[in-house]
């Protein structure tokens, strides 16, 4: 039995309904997974009491020979995992190891060239309202509205005209494979530095069915978990003549204290994604994407750019008489999760947008496959054509929770 139950009853409560939603739903957002029971272990030790500032052998703190193998051990697979020369692992999360790449190329008011958030980038990628937008001119890159790929004939333009300190390659809804080669190119021609944010697809890579961006980029920033499935937080690859402004950036110019645990973690997520049987994994997700694509597209959804190459897919609603809100709402009271998004050339507003973002990495992890897929598309069809009718609601979520009992989630119950 748990000493939380006793100690916390309401924090133990809200746990209890946090395991059983996932258990009893289905996890569609993209940029969501499970990890292995490994991993929830690690992120759960000892190594949360510990302040570790500073690098293996470089700390201002006692105690640290242990902090020092997790750290190095982090370090040294994720680099063998990307064929990468330095990793800096201590990031708290994605956003940070962004900010960490800015600070370490540009100046405040520099430009950089970045992909538009409505067509596909991240909040960090120059969004008015974030850092991002805020301390740095930034330019805005987007896709073609015939098909909805990134227009490079605009990018190249944009990068000639505005002569951008750094481009910014990577997105986080964007259903098809990034050319990072591509964007090398241009960045090489108007001598700027590029960075490759490759959050949502870091899995794919991994695994080798997409094109890696290390080789061609000054600085590759991730997270750890969504594809990788790993625990929340990010790292940063780069080559070892940036090593040293890049770690002085990261630590002490933006963050103190590392979060020990959680490196430990990665430790073990990047072990994982190293095993052979990773790549079997990341090829279930692409192939389960494209199932659920196909059952979407018969079903008489739109999707963006026509399908994916990847973990996920934009569905626009609007085609079928809804919005992202609506059509968010109405699939989790049927016990489907998923995340209201803007789509390209979108003339609705972000908080009720005309599409929804799909993703099968966590649905994946928990073992199903293109007939499950298929499933799953059918009742989102079911859930979609019928908003408002609440008994068809209620049927599908009893036949999801029933659904789902097949596929257990890693890691529940081991509170219990």
């Amino acid at each position: 039995m748990s000493s939380l139950r006793e100690t916390d009853p309401e924090v133990w409560s809200a746990i209890q309904g946090e395991e059983q939603r996932q258990s009893e739903g289905l996890e569609l957002i993209a940029s969501e997974n499970y990890t292995s029971q490994a991993i929830l272990e690690t992120a759960g030790t000892v190594f949360t009491n510990k302040y570790a500032e500073g690098y293996p052998g470089r700390r201002y703190y006692g105690g640290c020979e242990f902090a020092d193998v997790v750290e190095e051990l982090a370090r040294q697979r994720v680099c063998q995992l990307y064929g990468a020369e330095h990793a800096n692992v201590q990031p708290h999360s994605g956003s940070q190891a962004n900010m960490a790449v800015y600070l370490t190329v540009l100046e405040p008011g520099d430009t950089f060239l970045a992909m538009n958030l409505a067509h596909g980038g991240h909040l960090t990628h120059g969004m008015h309202l974030n850092f991002s937008g805020k301390l740095y001119h930034v330019v805005h890159y987007g896709v073609r509205e015939d098909n909805h790929r990134i227009d490079f004939d605009e990018v190249a333009r944009l990068a000639r005209e505005h002569k951008p300190k750094l481009i910014v390659a990577g997105a986080s809804a964007y259903p098809r494979e990034i050319d990072h080669a591509r964007f090398a190119e241009i960045a090489r021609e108007v001598g700027a530095k590029l960075m490759v944010d490759m959050a949502h697809y870091a899995g794919l890579v991994a695994a080798g069915l997409h094109n890696n961006p290390v080789p061609v980029s000054d600085y590759v920033t991730s997270t750890s978990h969504k594809t990788l499935r790993g625990p929340r937080a990010g790292f940063i690859l780069t080559r070892k003549d940036n090593a040293r402004d890049l770690d002085r950036t990261v630590f002490p110019g933006m963050q103190g204290g590392p979060l020990v645990h959680i490196i430990a973690a990665k430790a073990v997520c990047f072990g994982e994604a190293l095993k052979p049987e990773f790549k079997d994994y990341a090829q279930q997700i692409v192939a389960n994407a494209q199932a659920l694509a196909e059952t979407l597209t018969a079903g008489g959804l739109r999707l963006v750019s026509g399908g994916t190459d990847n973990h996920l897919m934009l569905a626009d609603v609007t085609a079928i008489g809804l919005t992202g809100k609506i059509a968010e709402e109405a699939l989790d009271r049927a016990g489907i999760t998923v995340n209201k998004n803007m789509i390209p050339f979108d003339q609705r507003k972000p908080l009720d947008p005309s599409g929804i973002r799909i993703g099968t990495p966590a649905l994946t992890t928990r073992g199903m496959k293109e007939a499950e897929m298929k499933q799953v598309g059918e009742w989102i069809l079911q859930v979609l054509r019928a908003p408002d009718d609440e008994a068809l609601i209620a049927r599908v979520r009893e036949e999801v929770r029933e659904f789902a009992k097949s596929y257990p989630v890693p890691g529940v119950g081991r509170l219990s």
